[in-house]
């Protein structure tokens, strides 16, 4: 988020179509969209008043949170309690994202200019920290991590020298370096990315990647098929030309599938047209026929489902039954992030909002006969 200015991100730290079934089993653009689940989030009680930005499900009970004043969390009993998993001395740094691989191995990342960057790893469940990368770099600024498995990983950086900058790494975080910005398309002039949900940059599969942007005159999502060193980009038509407008989150079911939010983050501003999806690896997308009402920062797709996915943001929660196709709000709570593992969903935000979704009848649970809830 360098180049989106101060004002982005004391902002952010303060306060992130085609139906996406099979072929040949999408509805007709005339059918009516399927009936809204019955969801709803069930609050908990984090202990905590930092603001979560970064989230990573692990399954049923399991789930890692970080966020501001180096805080990390981590519950292992379905968010009945969660224990203060912090790495010491880090009160000074604003986590934005986290991936977790169990209840044992996880890698934050720190956002901020300069050595304020950092990317932390544990294998004992936060019981001890190792610093694995520190920016020395005044000129980068990096938002987001993803992991294609337990080994390869990148993390993103916004343009320095007029490019993305992107980090990889082959030991599962133990290790990063710096790739070649040979394979990187020129950015556009403004162009940054969100790291407003852990979900600027994403992955899908042993190679594919994906990054979104904003606050060029055109928003774009760009796509690696080689784990990073080699992108794509491509238009998307969720609205940009100003540092606080563009998608702000991905989320892929698959190297095909994929869903954009974003809209404009200031508090009140209108943001129409702000969601899309793809079905051929983001080569081209398509907007929303009833995009969220708002801006929305997170999006995930829910485990077991080719249609079904949820959406997130500081004025409520939607769900989409049609793979992105249309959008119903369920909630009015804010809620910066969102994400799903088998067994269970998790959302949260500011003041240490945290939450597991609930469903009843008529659910996806109900309707698919998965066993995600």
């Amino acid at each position: 988020m360098k180049r989106m200015g101060k004002t982005l991100r004391t902002l952010l730290a303060g306060a992130c179509g085609a139906a996406l079934a099979l072929a040949g089993t999408a509805p007709q653009a005339h059918a009516a969209p399927p009936r809204p689940p019955r969801l709803s989030w069930e609050a908990g009680d984090s202990g905590t008043d930092a603001r979560f930005r970064g989230l990573a499900a692990v399954g049923r009970t399991t789930a890692w949170l970080a966020g501001t004043k180096g805080t990390v969390l981590l519950t292992r009993d379905g968010g009945r309690t969660w224990r203060d998993v912090s790495p010491p001395g880090a009160a000074g740094l604003e986590f934005r994202d986290v991936e977790a691989f169990d209840a044992r191995h996880a890698v934050v990342l720190a956002i901020g200019e300069g050595e304020a960057s950092r990317i932390l790893r544990t294998d004992d469940g936060g019981t001890t920290w190792t610093e694995t990368f520190r920016n020395t770099d005044p000129k980068a600024f990096y938002d987001c991590v993803t992991f294609f498995d337990r080994r390869h990983g990148i993390a993103l950086g916004d343009p320095v020298d007029g490019r993305f900058r992107v980090l990889a790494t082959g030991d599962g975080g133990r290790s990063w370096r710096v790739l070649p910005a040979a394979g990187m398309p020129a950015a556009l002039p403004g162009e940054a990315a969100f790291a407003a949900s852990g979900q600027c940059l994403v992955s899908a599969g042993p190679r594919d990647a994906w990054i979104a942007t904003g606050g060029a005159t055109t928003s774009r999502v760009l796509h690696s098929a080689d784990r990073g060193r080699t992108w794509t980009a491509t238009g998307t038509p969720v609205p940009a030309g100003d540092p606080a407008r563009g998608v702000f989150a991905l989320a892929f079911r698959d190297r095909a599938h994929g869903l954009a939010v974003g809209g404009n983050y200031r508090a009140g501003a209108p943001s129409p047209h702000a969601a899309a999806v793809t079905g051929d690896s983001g080569a081209h997308w398509t907007e929303a026929a009833r995009p969220p009402a708002a801006y929305r920062s997170g999006v995930a797709w829910l485990p077991h489902s080719r249609t079904t996915a949820l959406a997130v943001g500081p004025t409520g929660s939607d769900v989409s039954t049609d793979g992105g196709r249309h959008w119903h709000r369920f909630d009015t709570g804010s809620y910066d992030t969102v994400d799903c593992a088998p067994g269970a969903c998790w959302a949260a935000g500011e003041k240490g909002r945290v939450a597991r979704l609930a469903t009843g009848p008529g659910s996806p649970h109900a309707q698919d006969g998965s066993s995600w809830r």
